[in-house]
């Protein structure tokens, strides 16, 4: 039936199953890129740089219990149908980031908040784990086999342009409102903006029919009665379910997390580049890469889809570390020269008295622009006591924007980057869905793409970030998670995984 299906018709599927998806990427992405800004809403103001690292414990819980989410929505998924399951999801992850917009501070309501919004994350992360496949799975029982990677594909390019939907409209937000208002309230209008495009998409979900695959097997009396026990019960099918796992999605999840959410953490919070200059560079490199995600799931119908993953594995582990070390030297501004320098604004100093005694911080600030282009916040900030006098503290160079040729080569890498999540994660729709019969198909490819991608390749923003945060590491060391995980799946796949394409998946 897929293969007869006209071709306007997949277009309408591909459609209105890609923008559902597009959304619900855009609410989880949301959060993760004003990590910063939500970690000083949330925790103390003296919190310090563990507010960041409580905000990506939190950011990592919506990944964690993707898995479970994959289990709960997979098994209504081959229960009751695609059509249905996936459109619950797109409401509960609708409503749970609307509500993220409305959390009071932490200045409101304490520790409340975060916890608020842990539960709503851990919302968002169980509606996504039931969403991806079933509009993976919906799409492909549409598509005609010889095609059906390139079909897919269009359902892979939904993440990254739902981190560029949330980049994008966190940009103009920022940029309408001005820093300061964006950091006091303006962060929420993105979340509440969500609402808009969910009620859009329930709309056009609704108007959406059943996979023919699923329609059939119901008219047939052949679905699933317990999808959960037909998926990891059996053994050859549970060993499916673990070789996707390990020798492919785990792999492909390090990678897609890597170059880009740690990409941005890395080039804000380690780099301290200008909160614009981080996003433009990622918003510039993923509309540059966006396109190679269908450009690989077509060629992945030709060639099959293991070798093009793994390629991008292979390629991400022997290329991160110079690429991050790149990073690291272009915008080391520690000791720039006296004759570099073009201007130097008037500093601006502050002084706040420190809460239950009479020492004070005194902050000094000042801008410098040099010659090439280049600008950055020098700030001192010194504890002034009343006994001991001044007591300097650290110098920190911040808010750092690259001179123009700079600028377009960290382009290029972030390009680069992207280009190998376009490898890896273009084919692997296509990929899970041919290991799986239909009447299980929803449940088995959900629980180790989620998995992988969601607890593994999730988790590398924190992880990387608390490795490099560890006494004796360097800013580089936290890409040994990714690497190490990469290095682990290629091995797998390439021992173990078969190459497959045109496979029939009418079963």
């Amino acid at each position: 039936m897929s293969d007869t299906l006209p071709k306007n018709n997949i277009f309408k599927v591909i459609g209105a199953s890609s923008l559902g998806t597009l959304i619900e990427w855009y609410d989880f992405y949301i959060f993760g890129s004003l990590a910063v800004i939500i970690g000083h809403q949330l925790f103390p103001e003296d919190a310090g740089a563990s507010a960041l690292i409580n905000t990506l414990a939190i950011f990592a819980a919506g990944f964690i219990v993707r898995p479970f989410g994959a289990l709960v929505f997979g098994r209504l998924g081959d229960l009751i149908g695609r059509k249905y399951t996936f459109l619950l999801t797109l409401v509960l992850m609708g409503g749970s980031t609307f509500f993220i917009g409305l959390i009071p501070s932490y200045k409101s309501i304490g520790y409340a908040a975060p916890i608020l919004v842990l539960i709503l994350r851990l919302i968002q992360g169980l509606a996504l784990g039931g969403e991806y496949g079933g509009a993976a799975t919906y799409v492909a029982e549409h598509a005609p086999k010889d095609k059906r990677g390139f079909f897919t594909s269009w359902i892979q390019t939904t993440a990254t342009l739902g981190l560029f939907l949330s980049l994008g409209i966190i940009v103009i937000t920022k940029n309408i409102l001005g820093a300061e208002t964006f950091g006091d309230w303006g962060w929420r209008i993105p979340f509440l903006l969500s609402i808009i495009l969910v009620v859009v998409s329930i709309y056009i979900r609704m108007k959406m029919h059943e996979s023919p695959m699923f329609s059939k097997l119901k008219a047939e009396g052949n679905v699933s009665k317990n999808p959960l026990k037909e998926s990891f019960n059996n053994k050859a099918n549970f060993k499916m379910v673990l070789l996707a796992l390990f020798g492919a999605t785990m792999g492909q999840g390090v990678i897609w997390y890597t170059g880009q959410f740690y990409a941005q953490s890395f080039l804000e919070n380690t780099c301290k580049l200008d909160f614009n200059d981080s996003r433009y560079i990622l918003l510039w490199g993923i509309a540059f890469a966006t396109p190679f995600f269908v450009v690989f799931g077509a060629w992945s119908d030709k060639v099959g889809r293991k070798w093009i993953m793994l390629s991008g594995m292979l390629l991400g582990i022997l290329f991160y570390r110079p690429i991050y070390q790149l990073f690291l030297d272009d915008t080391n501004y520690t000791k720039v020269e006296q004759a570099d320098i073009l201007s130097a604004s008037p500093a601006q100093v502050t002084s706040v008295l420190i809460a239950n005694s009479t020492d004070s911080l005194r902050t000094v600030s000042t801008k410098v622009m040099l010659r090439n282009g280049a600008s950055f916040n020098k700030v001192q900030t010194d504890t002034v006591s009343a006994t001991k006098g001044i007591l300097l503290g650290k110098e920190v160079i911040k808010d750092k924007v690259l001179p123009t040729p700079v600028f377009w080569k960290f382009v290029g890498l972030i390009f680069f980057q992207i280009l190998l999540v376009t490898m890896v994660y273009g084919p692997i729709a296509a990929f899970l869905v041919e290991l799986f019969p239909t009447k299980i198909r929803y449940t088995s490819m959900s629980l180790p793409y989620h998995i992988g991608n969601g607890v593994f390749g999730g988790l590398v923003p924190f992880i990387a970030t608390l490795i490099a945060s560890f006494s004796g590491s360097t800013p580089l060391s936290g890409l040994w998670y990714p690497i190490g995980i990469a290095a682990l799946s290629l091995v797998i796949g390439a021992i173990y995984l078969s190459n497959k394409r045109d496979e029939n998946i009418n079963d």
